[in-house]
């Protein structure tokens, strides 16, 4: 590049960093963003991560404009650096190589039989059903508990009551959904 071109980029940057003046940046980009996707795909990178990580570039150069220094570096000097430095950073996240396929954690489990399946569909049915036949505020205490995943602290401050009245009104409706589901011949309890 030129002299009289580096200066005219230096000149839209700093228009960028003071006025936040988007034709400059638009010249900008439309000139770096191609050369640095480019870049990136030459130094391996796959095309669409290449688009994300230049339009991540440009997008430092509209916020950071301020940070670019034409005394230390041209414009594309600095953007290319910034290209080059958040490539190290994606590879030094992207750490999907260093798994083991043939990792148990990472095989998925069998298909749960039919049967199965259907059971505890059948016992997701019964306890629905049972939760209605208790009062609106056990039901609404297990909601905060179980479905909201509240600790009983957070009950109690989000319903105004005392901590122990929280636990001891969890435990009873625990109690009675324990008796409506041992009574009920469908569900198996065991």
């Amino acid at each position: 590049m030129t002299n009289s071109r580096d200066e005219e980029f230096s000149r839209l940057a700093a228009l960028v960093a003071r006025d936040g003046d988007r034709a400059a940046f638009t010249r900008l980009f439309d000139h770096f963003a191609p050369r640095i996707n480019g870049y990136l795909k030459r130094l391996g990178m796959e095309p669409a991560g290449a688009e994300d990580l230049a339009q991540e570039v440009m997008t430092v150069l509209w916020h950071k404009a301020h940070l670019f220094d034409p005394a230390r570096s041209s414009l594309a000097t600095w953007l290319f650096r910034i290209a080059r430095n958040r490539r190290i950073d994606v590879l030094r996240r992207d750490r999907s190589h260093l798994l083991d396929p043939s990792d148990p954690l990472l095989v998925p489990d069998d298909p749960e039989p039919a049967d199965e399946g259907m059971d505890a569909r059948q016992r997701d049915e019964r306890v629905r059903v049972a939760l209605t036949a208790l009062s609106g505020e056990q039901l609404e205490l297990l909601q905060y508990a179980f479905f909201v995943g509240l600790t009983h602290s957070q009950i109690a401050e989000r319903t105004g009551l005392p901590l122990g009245t929280v636990k001891s009104r969890i435990r009873l409706a625990f109690g009675r959904l324990r008796k409506i589901l041992e009574a009920d011949g469908a569900v198996d309890t065991d």
